[in-house]
């Protein structure tokens, strides 16, 4: 079984690049860590949220998500995933030099899942000592999880829990299960998607007052609301959910509950149909938006 460590990153294909980097900086409060004081990439954007050099990449393009990281916690590790990986028959292709330093970490290996999604393991991904220097006060601590879709969501958790040490947290029927890989709730989630791509990327902030401060900055900037605010009862975390450029979900969300006891803790099952399985307070709720993934033909960009 593959040890994933925590996630990396996503990595995005923008077709209007400024724009996509504007509303990560302006309106989520990303840093934009590229510029003139930082390592410029012609057709790259790096956004930082926490220590990691970056959690999103925008790569000048087609829209669409081109892959989602976890880490692995050393070479030797990241050798054993791509042998266990071809083994289980996967096409794992590993990046070369250059590749890896867009990344901005020392080695990485593709391959896709069995619905379609490209996904990246990484060692070595860059640490940043200086602080975040954030687009605008959002309140944003770190990059909290990441959303996928799949079309058979059970089908997608055998896939993740047998070959990762991923554990199912929650279960939505069988439209979402949240899947940690360490003592939050979750760190990944998969929702129920007849194509795959990129359902929502989660920051978490510092205080329930930012949730709220971040509601009004948005209605302010017309930005459409997917979602919120609101409370997941299998969290426990506040949410906000709402559209970017490109086809993006970001979401801002406080409080995520943390499974201390794993001997202890067993998944729930909740109905979506039942009013207040997805929203505690029982606002409306609706799927967001996906990003579709691309379908890259080599690992490249």
């Amino acid at each position: 079984m593959i040890e994933l460590v925590d996630i990396a990153y996503v990595r995005s294909g923008a077709a209007d690049l400024a724009g996509a980097v504007r509303f990560a900086t302006e309106v989520v409060g990303l840093e934009h860590v590229d510029g003139p004081a930082g390592d410029t990439e012609p057709g790259v954007a790096h956004l930082r949220a926490d220590g990691r050099h970056h959690c999103l990449a925008f790569v000048e393009g087609a829209s669409g998500v081109i892959a989602s990281a976890f880490t692995v916690a050393d070479p030797g590790a990241l050798a054993l995933a791509e042998t266990e990986l071809e083994t289980r028959g996967f096409t794992v292709r590993r990046g070369d030099a250059d590749e890896a330093r867009s990344r901005r970490v020392s080695e990485f290996v593709a391959f896709d899942d069995p619905f379609g999604n490209r996904i990246e393991l990484v060692v070595g991904q860059q640490t940043l000592a200086r602080p975040v220097r954030f687009g605008r006060g959002s309140g944003i601590t770190e990059f909290g999880h990441l959303c996928l879709d799949a079309p058979d969501v059970a089908e997608a958790h055998r896939f993740w829990s047998t070959t990762f040490n991923v554990r199912a947290s929650d279960w939505i029927g069988d439209a979402a299960c949240l899947m940690r890989i360490d003592e939050v709730h979750h760190k990944l989630a998969v929702f129920q998607g007849e194509r795959p791509g990129l359902c929502h990327v989660n920051f978490q902030v510092a205080e329930l007052d930012d949730v709220f401060r971040n509601w009004h900055h948005l209605q302010e900037h017309d930005v459409v609301i997917e979602m919120g605010p609101g409370r997941h009862p299998q969290s426990g975390a506040v949410f906000l959910y709402f559209l970017g450029p490109e086809g993006l979900t970001y979401e801002y969300s406080y409080g995520v509950r943390r499974i201390t006891d794993e001997a202890a803790w067993r998944p729930r099952y909740f109905d979506p149909a039942e009013r207040g399985s997805i929203d505690m307070w029982l606002g409306p709720t609706q799927k967001p938006v996906t990003q579709p993934q691309l379908i890259p033909e080599g690992i490249h960009p």
